[in-house]
């Protein structure tokens, strides 16, 4: 196959002022020791006080997990409204239709839809757009689609605030729509019942949650609605809807939502349920087929090893797959679907290597005072591995990166991913703003967001991009920081603190525990086929530390300044503590 152009657009040096190369910074999170010393009063461990009262907590409620204080739903605009009309078509057996996005965060999404309407008694079924043939989110053609299929109600999960023209188009046609969101909205948004936290107005006071969230809410509504109604005194079994926090925990922690205190209990909820077996066939096939321990569930696990696997369908073929495998009512059947989807993410991980080599081969290996953004465009890059390409460029320069790929009718569709203190659909909406025939259409958070422009106004587009992000950011947001926990005491770098750390709930918003220390190296050796990896003897304190220099060849000197996480590795049957290294420099 012939390979593609490669067009990987280098930024020129504008003014106003030119920044210095980046360097690497250690900082300690600061600890309100008022808030620490209640949490510890209250019964909590003093390293899980500390760690929560530099993390935003201010009370002892925030670290109650219980399903009671979760926020009641009756704040959340619209949530009662569509709750009604839900009811309305439950009772009246008309057809519900899920339009679902094609991410983990959709699918889930979509799954709790299906089985919490499925258990209510509902006529429901669902569509996920293609993200090769559709697009994103309800579009006119998808509902011409669902007329066409006698649908009554139409419910988005985890898109539709910009559905304008396809919300009008499914109103023409006879249908209502609900629209369940909680992406930025634009200044107009479709005219339709929409439950969405960050619209405006709206009260609730997590603004965090993930599209399967929303959902969820929408469906504890219902279920009080139809309670009021008599609805369940016919017979019908009242539905559990705990019984879905699995899903909605998955949703939440792949989509890299901030984990408030709010989206934390639902995560904790659903881990609870995993680590007991109460799951999903297809939660647990997936756990299976990405070989990790559903007794010992993670968040880790849900974002790195379970979200990857479902988020593929979607990138390389039908979400319909991994809403299958969410859905499936057999181990058996949720066994085949997970192999598809693990076959498909060992596919995707290929392209993506690909991919990222040819973009990284387009760039110096550091690059030039001044660059503050990466834009990267090549004729054969796939659609559905762009976000995951732009994440590693990200990753590996520290600055926002849109990778774009070839779409229809000569546009091109990028995806996005930022670094912290630049809000990337922000910086987008500026663009717009000052380019308004530049951007096709865009959407997202402030760490990730899309894109649709015309490939030949890629250079204006990089051009207006840099020119953007440099008004934004300043000189030390350029540089990687790592922020960490300050100093461990060798006390408490113990196996059980590190079992303790990982039941623990973390994620975006809410960063897992890293420490800062100085060590002496007592002795290393070489890891790995070709010795990419070094395990060593850290000396703290008079104590010794096994650790790990992950991607580390060279020899590290006798005394170095780590960031570190201690973690409970498991091998041959065997548990012993590890101190993960993530940056290291000479002491």
């Amino acid at each position: 196959m012939a390979r593609g152009r490669l067009k990987a657009y280098n930024c020129a040096f504008f003014a106003p002022f030119s920044f210095s190369m980046p360097r690497i910074k250690i900082q300690t999170r600061p600890v309100d020791h008022t808030v620490c010393q209640t949490l510890i009063q209250s019964g909590a461990d003093p390293l899980t006080a500390r760690l929560c009262a530099s993390r935003g907590v201010v009370s002892p409620a925030e670290l109650d997990d219980k399903l009671a204080a979760l926020l009641p739903y009756q704040t959340l605009t619209n949530c009662e409204a569509a709750a009604a009309r839900l009811a309305d078509a439950v009772q009246k057996k008309e057809k519900i239709l899920i339009v679902a996005d094609y991410d983990a965060d959709g699918a889930t999404a979509c799954s709790v839809g299906m089985a919490g309407l499925g258990a209510m008694g509902a006529a429901v079924d669902f569509l996920v757009p293609n993200r090769f043939e559709h697009g994103y989110g309800l579009t006119p053609e998808l509902a011409g689609i669902a007329a066409a299929q006698g649908v009554n109600l139409l419910v988005t999960v985890d898109n539709g605030i910009a559905s304008i023209a396809g919300v009008a188009r499914a109103q023409a046609l006879g249908l209502d729509v609900i629209v369940t969101d909680h992406h930025l909205p634009a200044d107009e948004v479709p005219d339709c019942i929409i439950v969405n936290p960050n619209q405006r107005g709206c009260g609730f006071a997590s603004k965090s949650l993930a599209g399967v969230g929303v959902i969820f809410y929408v469906l504890t509504a219902l279920r009080a609605e139809l309670r009021r109604r008599g609805y369940f005194s016919d017979g019908l079994k009242e539905p559990n809807l705990a019984e879905l926090l699995d899903l909605v925990a998955l949703g939440t922690v792949a989509d890299v939502v901030p984990l408030d205190h709010n989206n934390r209990i639902l995560v904790s909820q659903g881990l609870k349920r995993m680590r007991s077996g109460k799951m999903r066939p297809g939660i647990r096939a997936l756990f299976d087929i990405a070989r990790r321990d559903w007794k010992k569930a993670q968040p880790f696990d849900m974002g790195f090893a379970l979200g990857p696997r479902i988020n593929a369908a979607g990138r390389l073929d039908d979400m319909s797959v991994g809403i299958a495998c969410l859905l499936a009512q057999s181990d058996g059947e949720a066994q085949t679907l997970a192999a598809q989807l693990n076959d498909l993410n060992i596919e995707r991980r290929e392209i993506e290597q690909s991919m990222l080599q040819d973009a990284l081969n387009a760039f110096p290996d550091s690059l030039p005072a001044g660059q503050t953004t990466l834009v990267a465009y090549r004729d054969d890059f796939h659609q559905g591995v762009v976000g995951i390409v732009a994440s590693r460029l990200k990753d590996r320069f520290y600055r926002p990166a849109i990778v774009f790929a070839p779409a229809d009718n000569g546009e091109v569709r990028g995806s996005g991913r930022s670094i912290p203190n630049l809000h990337l659909r922000d910086a987008l909406d500026l663009v717009s703003k000052r380019h308004p025939d530049l951007i096709l259409k865009f959407g997202g958070h402030a760490m990730a967001a899309g894109l649709s422009i015309h490939e030949s106004n890629i250079p204006v587009f990089q051009t207006a991009f840099e020119a953007a992000v440099r008004e934004m950011v300043r000189e030390e947001d350029l540089s990687q920081t790592f922020i960490t926990d300050g100093s461990l005491p060798a006390r408490d770098i113990t196996l059980e603190q590190a079992q303790n750390l990982a039941r623990s709930v973390w994620g975006q918003g809410f960063a897992p525990p890293s420490f800062t220390d100085c060590f002496r190296v007592v002795r290393q050796q070489n890891l790995g086929a070709e010795g990419k990896h070094k395990k060593a003897w850290l000396q703290k304190d008079g104590q010794e530390f096994e650790a790990m220099f992950w991607r580390c060849s060279e020899d590290i000197p006798e005394y170095v300044r780590t960031v570190y996480r201690p973690v409970a590795n498991e091998w041959r049957n065997n548990l012993e503590l590890q101190l993960y290294i993530d940056y290291w420099e000479a002491a």
